[in-house]
């Protein structure tokens, strides 16, 4: 219905005046509360080429709407310059019925032809758990990636494992040191929770190195630098690069318990990858790539040894590649890890969901990557987004300094059932196993949902509290609107949604049509925009509107059985439309609640 009325418009400014406008450029909007319409055009981008009134305008295109597509436009009327426009009862029946019997409702198909997306997302470190950060990092990606391939792209969702490095050693030599051969299973930890503890410990014995030291006389930097716990860390480093056999059979395999811990995590939260890469596999291609830019003079050796790019001429300042001892930087890992993928994947548009703190680094990254004389150097995507925190005091890490992301996931599950369990009018017909399911749908959904709500590039405050509400804008009661719908649905089982609908909508019903034929719209903007959070607000706004219709009108209680059809059909739609926005958050909607 909008493509037609784009393209009547669009040959009425040709027709009548002689203006081409192209009609997908077209904007319509939906028609103000204060007046009468549904559907608005603001006639003003037009009138300097046409020299008329606006209102002279917006009748002109008005008549000719009306003239045709008399079963689409009955009247309009003009304010100014915006043409308002009264959409045919009919109509909108037949838009809601295409709506319900489209099989994939508000997504674009994808083709062989779509552009391909590549969006990384993730990149933990394989020395500690996944936290806090991170869950709003993989649920940021894993909705980045939905969207965009609800938006016609192909996507290859990818992850970058930080397996390397000064940090890694660092949990390795404390497990040598006081491990005493503990592992997952004779501890019973998860791997990942087992090498965080001794990178704790680490940090706990190396921090009293440093007091001793400073207590001597030496200054901290100073103290830092030369501790003896640092000094074998960075040993076990050059040996790790220089391929020591010892060392990398260590690393294999505590890496082994660690990847074990990530994929539990991974599948409590719903996220996976279609490629994974290593830095230990990358590395080496940066660091060739770093020294042949060298030999071609882009970069520059310092008398230490150490490789630099002079980033002066860009309005930054010098940048490391490869330290004296020639061991990589981050930079230099990434520049690799560019390269392979370019390599593996025709990639479009490469997308990093990467926190904001990280935003010079990837506006180096791209600088270097064009200096080499990488085509896409250029085109890099940083999605960056904010800091993630919790209020003080609650579900502090097993480490005592981060919030751990298998704790909140069980405290957010928990919190779930024992808010079900409090309802009055909770469910008493289902299993333990049902129950079970229901509070971990719940408790994810309000975790995704709290979290995805909030534009990406502002810092936030998680409350668990608030956002398993189930009043207000939260995932639990956008979840409740489509188990109450499904349980409508239930009731009016012998009710044939594929008939042919007679009745009319009335205004409320109208409005419902509209905001559900606005998901294809949504769904593109917030790709485009990079912005889950437009689709999160979009469905909480359809929950909201259909709750308001739900109590002023009667559904299964209706005595026009053609209106109740009608009416089920409509919540039918708009409970498919809710499932689908929150299938792009990673949201899933329980049958009931």
């Amino acid at each position: 219905m909008t493509e037609k009325i784009q393209q009547a418009i669009a040959d009425a400014l040709r027709s009548i005046y002689g203006i081409e406008q192209a009609a997908a450029e077209i904007q319509l909007q939906n028609t103000k509360k204060e007046f009468e319409g549904n559907l608005t055009i603001v006639c003003f981008p037009w009138v300097k080429a046409a020299r008329v009134k606006p209102a002279d305008m917006g009748a002109a295109l008005g008549d000719a709407l009306v003239a045709a597509m008399p079963e689409t436009v009955s009247r309009y009327n003009v304010v100014g310059g915006f043409l308002n426009l009264v959409i045919n009862e009919t109509a909108w029946t037949e838009r809601l019925v295409a709506m319900h019997n489209s099989a994939n409702w508000g997504c674009t198909p994808v083709t062989d032809q779509s552009p391909l997306v590549m969006i990384e997302y993730s990149s933990p470190n394989t020395n500690k758990p996944l936290h806090l950060g991170h869950v709003r990092n993989n649920l940021l990606g894993g909705a980045l990636a939905r969207i965009q391939e609800a938006a016609g792209n192909r996507v290859v969702k990818t992850n970058i494992v930080n397996d390397r490095g000064i940090h890694i050693c660092k949990s390795m030599l404390a497990w040598l040191k006081w491990g005493e051969g503990a592992t997952p299973e004779t501890t019973g930890k998860k791997g990942d929770h087992l090498i965080g503890d001794y990178y704790v410990a680490f940090d706990k014995h190396y921090r009293e190195e440093v007091k001793e030291l400073m207590a001597k006389g030496m200054d901290e930097d100073t103290a830092k630098n030369e501790a003896p716990l640092m000094q074998e860390a960075r040993e076990m480093l050059v040996k790790w690069e220089q391929g020591d056999k010892d060392v990398r059979a260590l690393w294999q395999q505590m890496n082994e318990w660690v990847y074990a811990g990530f994929d539990e995590t991974y599948k409590a939260l719903g996220v996976s990858f279609d490629k994974i890469y290593y830095e230990s596999e990358t590395y080496l291609v940066g660091k060739q790539t770093v020294m042949d830019g060298l030999e071609r003079g882009l970069f520059e050796r310092h008398d230490d040894g150490s490789v630099w790019a002079d980033l002066t001429a860009n309005g930054l300042d010098q940048k490391l590649l490869l330290r004296k001892d020639g061991t990589s930087v981050y930079m230099t890992q990434d520049i690799g890890t560019a390269q392979l993928r370019y390599k593996d994947f025709p990639i479009d548009r490469m997308i990093y969901v990467v926190g904001n703190e990280q935003e010079y680094h990837f506006q180096v990254l791209s600088i270097l990557l064009d200096r080499l004389g990488f085509k896409w150097g250029k085109d890099l995507v940083h999605f960056s987004y904010g800091m993630v925190e919790l209020p003080n005091g609650k579900m502090k890490s097993r480490e005592g300094t981060v919030v751990d992301a298998d704790d909140l996931v069980a405290q957010m599950i928990a919190d779930a059932r024992a808010m079900s369990e409090d309802k009055v009018n909770k469910l008493t017909d289902i299993t333990e196993a049902e129950a079970a399911e229901i509070a971990r749908i719940v408790g994810m959904g309000a975790l995704k949902y709290f979290i995805l709500k909030v534009d990406a590039r502002k810092n936030m405050l998680f409350n668990p509290e608030e956002s398993i509400d189930f009043n207000g804008n939260t995932g639990p009661f956008i979840q409740y609107t489509y188990a109450r719908i499904r349980s409508i649905l239930r009731k009016a089982a012998d009710t044939d949604l594929t008939a042919a609908l007679t009745a009319s909508p009335c205004e409320k019903e109208v409005a419902l049509i509209q905001k559900i034929a606005k998901l294809p719209d949504v769904v593109q903007q917030c790709a485009s925009d990079y912005n889950p959070a437009g689709i999160a607000n979009y469905a909480y706004e359809l929950a909201k509107e259909f709750n308001q219709y739900y109590h002023d009108y009667s559904i299964l209680k209706e005595d026009d059985a053609d209106v109740r059809t009608m009416r089920l059909v409509l919540c039918d739609t708009i409970a498919r439309t809710i499932a689908t926005a929150l299938g792009l958050l990673g949201i899933e909607v329980p049958e009931r609640m």
